[in-house]
């Protein structure tokens, strides 16, 4: 396989600058795989494991949050609220935003407040899952 170049950026900062093979991630429709040559394409991002195909074959895997991908001219952007590399997750922190988000919707005090812990319960999840801490 051909490489292409991947960009995944935060708020905060370029989480990683490179070249993959291919780069999996997922929509609200479902995953998608992304090669070199791939046409342009332009979507939203759910919060989910990201693979990133490395020089050996292997993917590595990481959590991200919701964001969005777009891909043009044999380059991908990816950008993210958040993004963490599996190995990296902070499993306990991880555990504990869970638990705060079950009790959060458990309280249902309004239909933002009832959102917004539904995301964190989300991104909490994923990130248990990526890490394997679930």
């Amino acid at each position: 396989m051909k490489p292409f170049k991947l960009k995944i950026i935060t708020p905060e900062k370029t989480f990683f600058e490179g070249e993959t093979q291919q780069l999996i991630a997922k929509t609200p429709a479902g995953n998608v795989g992304i090669l070199a040559g791939h046409t342009p394409y332009a979507a939203n991002l759910v919060a989910s494991p990201l693979k990133v195909m490395q020089e050996d074959g292997t993917f590595r895997v990481a959590a991200i949050s919701a964001g969005m991908i777009k891909v043009r001219n044999s380059e991908c952007v990816v950008v993210a609220s958040a993004v963490e590399w599996a190995d990296e997750i902070d499993v306990e922190r991880a555990k504990r935003s869970k638990e705060d988000a079950e009790r959060r919707i458990r309280e249902q005090k309004s239909q933002k407040e009832f959102e917004r812990a539904e995301q964190k319960l989300k991104r909490a999840l994923n990130r248990l899952t990526v890490s394997g801490g679930k």
